[in-house]
């Protein structure tokens, strides 16, 4: 812990993770969770505008539009995404991260004057806008970490986006609060409040440096490299940081940064593509959503008085939070791989037990209580397991040419998995009811079960021997002249 804290105060490390964090990942978490507050106010007013245009509206235009700009951030997101390679191979990590930050203070402007130019068309476009700053955003703000971080202390420098995300779902919670901003007349404030934080990286990002490991290997500037690691991490050589970018430098030959086309045939990222497919696939749907959805059901039969119902969500955002610092205090000595599959583990039975407590509820008075429990345990395991190791493993499985391309493979995941979910679950709820959350219970166990077997340990290796032991992966007889090779668990 000590070591960790010297690390981080040596230079300017620590503010620097916290105003990347600001316009980072910390966006996303607050645009996912505020949404649902202001609902019924957007809604009202999106049928006021409709009827002073065009006379009183059908109720399904209403639903329609509202859907509209429910999922026109996730379309926003999910091209913010697939932009971080061609953005970030053009402006570098720094400035796609500035201009990012633009983009968001015009969504803003636009979000605000739509109130007083009673146009529900200018709140579709801010929200798609909002989505491609939080798609790209996020991703940067992935990358931009990772590559400036040393080795020691790569995986909890890199949860920290995990950690934002965590904080910027609780902040959206507090701030759609009745007492805060959760009132009528200040919707269209509440929708664009997180932009204040984009303007202050706007005002601060400048002064620090961009990402050593961009500076050395894509740039050939060794010079810029080692005073940016001095600025970032205190005074030094940092002569075996530089050597392991050279070595990686090296292996790459000069190759330039791979597209999304060029990723997915190569052969050699086979496995690390599949990691990703499955680890991606099994957060998306392992049910935090469903919680999410749920979670006011289950306090309201657990007989938590209807106006403390909020207060206790809150405890379960600020539990993820907790959850997510802890993780990243642990993630280097523990490691990726186990943090993973138990947390899986630990999911999937959860889930198992959520389905049959849910079941059961009407048998005795105490059982809900235990439903809240488990929701709570849930939470806490999604936050120090999947989802605070997956941006450090995202980060650490691919070496430099390939890393802008995988993002976009991760965040076009991330974002297709989130509008698939938007569709599926309404209909899974209607036909399977409580047993929704045993599929769910399967999906984790299946990512359990993959990592444990296949994915090998990551912590404390450069990202070359991360990308040697993914190689060595072999599941069948390549030749026959060969001798069996399984080099998974399995």
């Amino acid at each position: 812990m000590d070591s960790l804290l010297k690390h981080l105060v040596r230079g300017n490390a620590l503010f620097f993770i916290i105003v990347l964090g600001m316009g980072g990942t910390f966006q996303n978490g607050f645009h996912v969770t505020v949404i649902s507050s202001p609902s019924p106010f957007v809604k009202s007013f999106i049928n006021h505008s409709w009827t002073e245009r065009y006379g009183p509206p059908d109720p399904h235009t209403v639903t329609f539009i509202w859907s509209a700009v429910v999922a026109f951030y996730g379309l926003g997101g999910l091209l913010g995404s697939v932009g971080v390679r061609m953005i970030t191979g053009k402006l570098g990590r720094k400035k796609a991260m500035i201009w990012n930050n633009v983009v968001s203070l015009i969504a803003a402007t636009i979000m605000l004057a739509s109130k007083f130019a009673n146009s529900f068309e200018m709140i579709l476009i801010s929200r798609l806008l909002f989505g491609f700053t939080s798609g790209l955003g996020g991703n940067v703000h992935a990358i931009y970490l990772g590559e400036s971080s040393p080795k020691k202390i790569r995986g909890m420098v890199t949860l920290t986006s995990a950690t934002f995300v965590s904080i910027g779902k609780l902040s959206g919670q507090f701030a759609g609060l009745q007492e805060v901003f959760g009132r009528e007349e200040w919707w269209n404030i509440l929708l664009c409040a997180p932009t204040v934080f984009s303007i202050i990286q706007l005002l601060v990002l400048p002064f620090f440096p961009e990402a050593p490991r961009y500076l050395l290997i894509e740039k050939n500037n060794a010079e810029q490299c080692r005073t940016a690691l001095q600025c970032l991490w205190g005074p030094g050589n940092y002569e075996k940081e530089m050597e392991e970018m050279v070595a990686e430098q090296k292996a790459i030959g000069g190759e330039r940064s791979k597209s999304l086309l060029e990723l997915l045939r190569d052969k050699r990222v086979r496995w690390q593509l599949v990691t990703m497919l499955v680890v991606h696939g099994c957060i998306q749907f392992c049910g935090i959503s469903a919680i999410s959805a749920f979670s006011y059901n289950i306090f309201q039969e657990a007989g938590i008085p209807e106006e403390k119902i909020r207060y206790v969500t809150l405890g379960v955002g600020a539990s993820e939070v907790l959850t997510s610092i802890t993780c990243g205090l642990l993630i280097e000595s523990v490691g990726r791989r186990v943090l993973l599959w138990r947390g899986f583990a630990a999911m999937s039975v959860l889930m198992a037990s959520i389905t049959v407590t849910l079941c059961l509820q009407d048998y005795a008075f105490w059982i809900p209580y235990c439903t809240v429990t488990l929701l709570f345990l849930f939470v806490i395991f999604y936050g120090g397991g999947p989802a605070g190791v997956l941006p450090s493993l995202t980060h650490e499985i691919f070496i430099q040419s390939c890393r802008p391309a995988a993002f976009v493979f991760t965040g076009t995941l991330r974002w297709l998995g989130f509008t698939v979910l938007g569709f599926v679950f309404p209909f899974l709820i209607a036909q399977l009811q409580s047993f929704t959350f045993l599929l769910f219970s399967c999906t984790c166990m299946l990512g359990a079960l993959y990592v444990f077997f296949v994915l090998p340990e990551t912590k404390g290796k450069t990202l070359l021997e991360i990308s040697e032991e993914f190689s060595r992966i072999k599941v069948c007889r390549s030749h026959k002249k060969e001798p069996a090779c399984l080099q998974t668990k399995l």
